[in-house]
């Protein structure tokens, strides 16, 4: 059994809370914070079936168990113990700072309230970094970023020899979105370590909070742009040498325009080396409306699929819509279409419902209603959690353009996969923290699978990965409308604190 047995009650410093403890905190505040760190000790330690008993008065400890938790937590053997496996402790969580952080942090934008934009590399962009940083610093950590401009916020553990805890995720916004998507997971993550430095929690393992640079692919095309380098991608530290964005501007000299990629500085300095990090946690709203249609509190997650995108273009001969018989045409708009729908027959045909297809673009040329379409192009986004099974998809949608420009009488003018990532399973050993610390702050949970994917996707390849749900509002995501309540985000912060704690310890 990987965690002891132990009640740990995290509340929120709210007047309406329904978790709130009605102790008086001040006859137990010197209590506290040695009786929670004690607690959390316990949770790494093998479970004993035998019960473990607090001495007073000065008695020694004869029990191994408890002497090296003490010697551990920098507690004197001899100071008096009373504590209880089963008793209750709190955790401060401050219910009102971390939404009006989220909120202050919406008004950096490139779009009108309630929207937000908050594209890489741009003014916007520069000032959410900035204020990003000083939160890390007033919660006490340690800032460094690297050369693409990913922000790590470190506390130093007592053992900084082994690998880091890391949690966090993105505050970059596609256009027009809303104000929670990636932040959460940055903002939330900072308050988990307030939560746990006012507990008096000393961690084993370093904690760091990382704010991954560009998670959207708004500027420069290219998703999960920070994480996939820390991941090691040469192919994408080559692609980003000449890539340019919709203004003809180079990634470079964006890079540098905010203050990173200076002379000295080479792409490949944002790798990571594996072991870095023992453990990758993110917290996130879920996208989606499972969670709060079955009103659950927490979504923990055990795999995270991965697109494979398709780029498909077709030409024809074109001609008047009048003038040119049913029989001689070469209409590249209706061999288009024919693909599209093809894409929904293969996925459907697939047997799973964990495989889904997407044509989110389709463009014709000229564009004239009265001009049969010479040209069109389509982009195809399907995602599964069983790679061979997407794969088989994808060559199935490649025969279908084939032989539809075939039967059409049309070029097939290019078939581009962009990028076929592997899907990521979440760590075994992360799902049991993640439900066990659900479980000791009485949430209800669900396992659930993550068909967007997030920068954890890329961190699975270096370090054990796991992902923390809260619910939001209709599932939207991506507009304005997102919204998270002040209580989920509670939830999802004491969840992140207590899994922290947990792999720290480990």
């Amino acid at each position: 059994m990987l965690f002891a047995s132990s009640t740990i009650k995290i509340t929120h410093q709210s007047s309406h809370s329904k978790n709130k403890t009605t102790n008086d905190p001040s006859s137990t505040m010197g209590q506290l914070q040695p009786l929670l760190l004690l607690q959390l000790l316990l949770l790494t330690l093998p479970f004993s079936p035998f019960p473990v008993s607090g001495h007073t008065n000065g008695d020694s400890i004869e029990d191994p168990t408890i002497k090296t938790m003490h010697e551990f937590s920098g507690y004197p053997v001899s100071e008096p113990s009373s504590f209880i496996i089963d008793s209750s402790s709190s955790l401060s969580f401050d219910a009102q700072s971390l939404p009006e952080q989220i909120d202050t942090l919406a008004t950096i934008s490139d779009a009108p309230s309630p929207a937000v934009t908050r594209v890489l590399y741009t003014d916007k962009d520069i000032k959410a970094r900035s204020y990003v940083k000083d939160l890390m610093k007033n919660a006490g950590l340690s800032v460094r970023e690297d050369a693409v401009g990913n922000i790590f916020g470190r506390w130093d553990g007592i053992e900084q020899e082994v690998g880091a805890v890391a949690t966090g995720s993105h505050i970059d916004a596609i256009p027009y979105s809303g104000k929670y998507d990636g932040v959460v997971g940055v903002l939330g993550a900072i308050e988990a370590m307030n939560v746990l430095q006012r507990s008096g929690f000393k961690p084993k393992r370093s904690l760091e909070v990382i704010m991954f640079t560009s998670e959207e692919p708004t500027r420069f095309g290219i998703s999960c742009l920070g994480s996939r380098l820390m991941a090691g991608s040469e192919e994408l530290e080559k692609a980003l040498l000449k890539r340019v964005d919709g203004e003809n501007i180079s990634f470079l000299d964006a890079a540098r325009s905010a203050g990173y990629m200076g002379d000295d500085m080479e792409l490949s300095s944002v790798r990571l080396s594996q072991g870095q990090y023992s453990a990758f946690v993110e917290l996130h709203i879920e996208q989606g409306p499972i969670l709060e249609d079955e009103g659950i509190s927490i979504g923990i997650v055990t795999a995270i699929a991965a697109p494979a995108s398709i780029k498909v273009g077709f030409e024809g001969n074109g001609g008047h819509a009048g003038a040119v018989l049913m029989p001689h045409r070469n209409d590249a708009g209706l061999a288009a279409a024919e693909l599209a729908l093809a894409v929904e027959k293969h996925v459907l045909e697939s047997g799973s419902n964990d495989t889904v297809g997407t044509v989110g673009i389709l463009d014709l040329h000229p564009r004239a209603i009265n001009s049969i379409p010479s040209k069109s192009h389509i982009q195809i986004d399907t995602r599964d959690i069983d790679e061979l099974r997407r794969n088989t998809v994808v060559e199935k949608i490649r025969q279908s353009a084939i032989a539809i420009a075939e039967r059409r009488r049309v070029k097939l003018s290019e078939f581009e996969i962009i990028n076929q990532d592997p899907p990521a399973p979440a760590d075994g050993k992360i799902i049991l923290a993640m439900e066990a610390a659900s479980r000791e702050l009485n949430l209800t949970y669900k396992k659930m699978i993550s068909r967007a994917y997030h920068d954890s996707l890329f961190m699975a390849r270096v370090s054990p990965m796991g992902m923390i749900f809260i619910p939001c509002y209709k599932g939207y995501s991506h507009k304005p409308e997102e919204y998270a309540s002040r209580e989920d985000l509670a939830n999802g912060v004491n969840v992140l604190a207590l899994t922290l704690a947990k792999l720290s310890l480990s």
